[in-house]
């Protein structure tokens, strides 16, 4: 059932960051119902019902939001629920006539939630943008990236999924529990500029200590050090490495047969470009398989490169069942995992009908019939 059973969602269909945390609320066993628009609508690059994942779990219905018995309809469920996701422009719900001021006043126990690139305020709140744009005001995006190169995309996980995502199932989860205590509910203003920025506070402690004072590319956790790297081998593939700490430092030296005293000390940095040359040319001398075999499992903090094609069959994930089939497709399973709470297996995208949906919602088949058909 998972922990989240009893727990009822509404989710007003969105890109990105809101259909990621119905995704994990929904895999958590919370009830979610997706509100979709009447007719598809431009919601970025196509994607094939059975590959998008992160809609699994929960049913749909389209309504019309323009139309006051749809909007009346989406009321009602609002009414019925824990809590709402919506990622729309600030205001865009308002003039729905969905704010949260009306839906608080319907559900005082709302947790009403709004995941937005830039925030509900602020000089560019109502611009657009997407995740590239939001973490290049934090200071996270000018720091990524190898010396002498521009700026490196993270994939979009630090502001949609880090700093959206993960921020607005937090503050969702935080409000219902307020909710739950105290009887009112709130509003989440979950910003990706606000999330990835929180993300970056143990970076900028660094900073601030000035364990992170060089030009990006040449500190300890951006591929300046030796001991914080990707290494290719022998047969083109690659491997990390990251014994930060000492003694795990002095491990991976040993087993790489490297005497300490023919190597400069762990932390002058001025000679970490020498290391990394000469560690470079040892991982050369073997493929990866031979590294893995050799340094996999040990304290040298190692592990092997695996593409998205191979990750599903390393060992480890193999045996923490860490990927699963939905619908015959291989993905990533729920996490996290609870000792309690067994969490049922996600059901493919488009598998739930939207009976089975509205069903949870009290809704009656006469109501359902006027909705679905």
């Amino acid at each position: 059932m998972g922990p989240l059973a009893g727990v009822k969602i509404v989710e007003f269909a969105g890109i990105g960051p809101a259909p990621m945390a119905a995704m994990m609320l929904a895999d958590m066993g919370a009830t979610v119902l997706r509100i979709d628009r009447a007719e598809p609508s431009d919601l970025g690059v196509p994607v094939a019902q059975q590959h998008d994942f992160t809609k699994r779990s929960r049913g749909a219905i389209g309504i019309d939001l323009k139309k006051p018995e749809s909007v009346a309809l989406a009321l009602k469920l609002i009414a019925g629920s824990d809590a709402l996701i919506e990622g729309f422009r600030p205001g865009v719900m308002e003039r729905l006539g969905l704010g949260p001021d009306v839906c608080l006043k319907l559900n005082p126990r709302l947790a009403y939630g709004r995941v937005t690139g830039w925030g509900q305020d602020g000089p560019i709140a109502h611009a657009a943008g997407h995740d590239l744009n939001y973490i290049a005001l934090t200071g996270a995006l000018h720091a990524i990236g190898r010396k002498g190169q521009k700026p490196t995309p993270p994939l979009n996980l630090v502001g949609d999924y880090g700093g959206g995502a993960l921020y607005l199932v937090t503050g969702l989860l935080a409000a219902i529990i307020s909710a739950r205590a105290t009887g009112q509910g709130q509003v989440i203003d979950a910003a990706m500029v606000d999330g990835a920025l929180s993300l970056m506070t143990p970076i900028y402690a660094m900073k601030a200590g000035g364990r992170l004072s060089a030009p990006r590319g040449e500190n300890q956790l951006d591929s300046g050090s030796y001991f914080y790297e990707v290494y290719e081998c022998a047969d083109g593939e690659y491997i990390s490495i990251a014994p930060i700490e000492a003694k795990f430092h002095a491990e991976l030296m040993q087993r790489l047969e490297i005497d300490p005293s023919s190597i400069p000390a762990q932390w002058d940095k001025d000679n970490w470009p020498a290391v990394k040359d000469r560690l470079a040319a040892i991982f050369l001398t073997r493929t990866r398989a031979e590294w893995t075999a050799r340094l996999e499992g040990t304290d040298c903090c190692f592990a092997p490169v695996m593409s998205m094609d191979e990750a599903h069959t390393h060992p480890h994930n193999v045996a923490r069942k860490a990927f699963i089939e939905v619908g015959g497709i291989t993905q990533p399973a729920p996490a996290p995992r609870f000792s309690g709470t067994v969490l049922e297996a996600p059901r493919p995208p488009g598998s739930v009908s939207a009976r089975e949906a509205l069903s949870a919602w009290g809704l009656g088949s006469a109501e359902m019939d006027a909705i679905v058909g």
